[in-house]
């Protein structure tokens, strides 16, 4: 039933996208919808390749309502005569970069039909990054991308406040893992303090960011995610700093921040004891795992440094015949407990698809950095400089917790990254664009 109701979905998509290019209003409501689609990513998710039993970063080549959404944003604005290039920005330059160097790693892989399962989410990216990118350039609604995300967080949190008081410890709101909600949440949290320090209580979109913030906060620290809480406070600190520096004169700012402190203050007091319990008292096996996943990582780049030993197929190369397990056990003088995915997302893609594709990623990332700062410098004192501070420190929060986990590849975690560098890019070459008309902030 669910595969009818996805190729009837599939049919409409050419008639919804001439509706929505009749009415800008019907195309805002399809952006909207492409963001909260990411409450609903897994209910709607057709899969059509299922591997559920299979230990990877992917296990299923899936299309979601979002994909749907996206395809139809990107004919609506064909059909209104907006044309551009394929790789309009660097971000997406690199992007196709680290996206062609994976591609090789499938002539190693064991089994190309599991690696192939990752590259179509790869691939999924495309359109979705150019329906926000296009979309922003042809409208300029900065505006309805900030309400969206404010409002996917507050329904995340709804569903984080069920689970928590539902007496689940760690709790993963709409997220897969608890690493990959408090990701989500360090990127967009850090975009709604910087819009609460810089916008204060006096108009609507304030109250917004304020909700908003205080809910990725406390969904971050629910979600007892180590990584993600010790990353927190470099999205939040790079956020009130870049709002010190670049906002609003700063006394207001530091007014404004006061209050802040104090509610983090209370809530690290209240959540204290179960924090110091899962830093301080995690199982040792927890360490020794990340530790033995990252030497069987480590030869296996040894082996296979260009082409890596197959994307998505670390898993498979944990086992006979292949000797990287066997090694690491010699390597470390004990048996190795379990198999699994190595820990680290840039070892991690070292390992499956080279030395050379794990560069392209990290440059990927960091340019996205560097995008956010420089729309931190040319948006200072404008109505959306919060969007840039907050996407500088939430992308560099991303960064750091990918050295300690893998949760950037869950595809709710890249596709919402995809989204935030697509903004990115817009709000940092703003000043160039001649068809993005100003929006009110309310």
């Amino acid at each position: 039933m669910k595969y009818w109701i996805f190729w009837l979905s599939l049919a409409g998509v050419p008639v919804l996208s001439w509706l929505l290019s009749l009415n800008h209003r019907w195309l805002r409501w399809a952006i909207f919808g492409m963001v909260l689609g990411l409450y609903v990513y897994q209910p709607t998710a057709i899969n059509f390749l299922s591997h559920e039993w299979y230990t990877g970063t992917s296990r299923g080549m899936e299309i979601s309502l979002i994909h749907l959404l996206a395809l139809a944003v990107l004919l609506a604005l064909a059909l209104r005569g907006k044309r551009y290039r394929f790789f309009p920005e660097p971000g997406i330059r690199l992007y196709a970069v680290y996206f062609l160097l994976c591609l090789p790693s499938l002539l190693n892989a064991d089994d190309a039909v599991i690696g192939w399962l990752e590259v179509w989410k790869m691939i999924l990216l495309f359109p979705f990054w150019h329906a926000v990118y296009r979309y922003l350039r042809a409208t300029g609604d900065v505006g309805c991308v900030v309400v969206a995300l404010a409002v996917f967080v507050l329904a995340d949190f709804v569903s984080v406040l069920h689970q928590h008081y539902g007496g689940r410890f760690q709790v993963c709101g709409v997220f897969p893992t608890w690493n990959s909600l408090g990701a989500g949440m360090n990127l967009l949290g850090a975009v709604f303090l910087a819009g609460y320090l810089q916008l204060g209580l006096r108009r609507w979109m304030g109250w917004l960011c304020a909700a908003a913030c205080v809910g990725a906060a406390v969904s971050t620290i629910w979600s007892y995610s180590r990584a993600s809480i010790a990353t927190m406070p470099v999205a939040y600190g790079m956020a009130a700093l870049g709002s010190l520096i670049g906002g609003e004169r700063r006394r207001r700012v530091l007014v404004r921040l006061t209050p802040v402190a104090l509610a983090g203050v209370v809530g690290l007091c209240i959540a204290w004891g179960h924090l110091v319990d899962r830093f301080v008292n995690a199982p040792k096996q927890s360490g020794e795992t990340r530790r033995e996943m990252a030497y069987c990582a480590h030869e296996m780049i040894k082996d296979h440094p260009f082409a890596g030993v197959g994307i998505n197929n670390v898993t498979l190369n944990m086992q006979s015949p292949h000797p990287y397990r066997d090694r690491a056990e010699v390597m470390m003088g004990k048996e190795l407990n379990t198999g699994g995915i190595v820990e680290t997302l840039y070892l991690l893609v070292g390992a499956e698809c080279g030395i050379p594709a794990a560069l392209a990623l990290i440059a990927w990332f960091g340019w996205h950095v560097l995008v956010g700062l420089k729309g931190t410098w040319t948006l200072r004192r404008r109505e959306w400089h919060f969007v840039a501070t907050g996407l500088a420190g939430g992308i560099c929060a991303n960064i750091l917790q990918g050295t300690l986990d893998w949760a950037l590849r869950q595809p709710m975690n890249l596709f919402l990254l995809g989204f935030c560098f697509a903004l990115a890019e817009y709000l940092a070459g703003r000043e160039r664009s001649t068809e993005g008309a100003e929006r009110s902030v309310g």
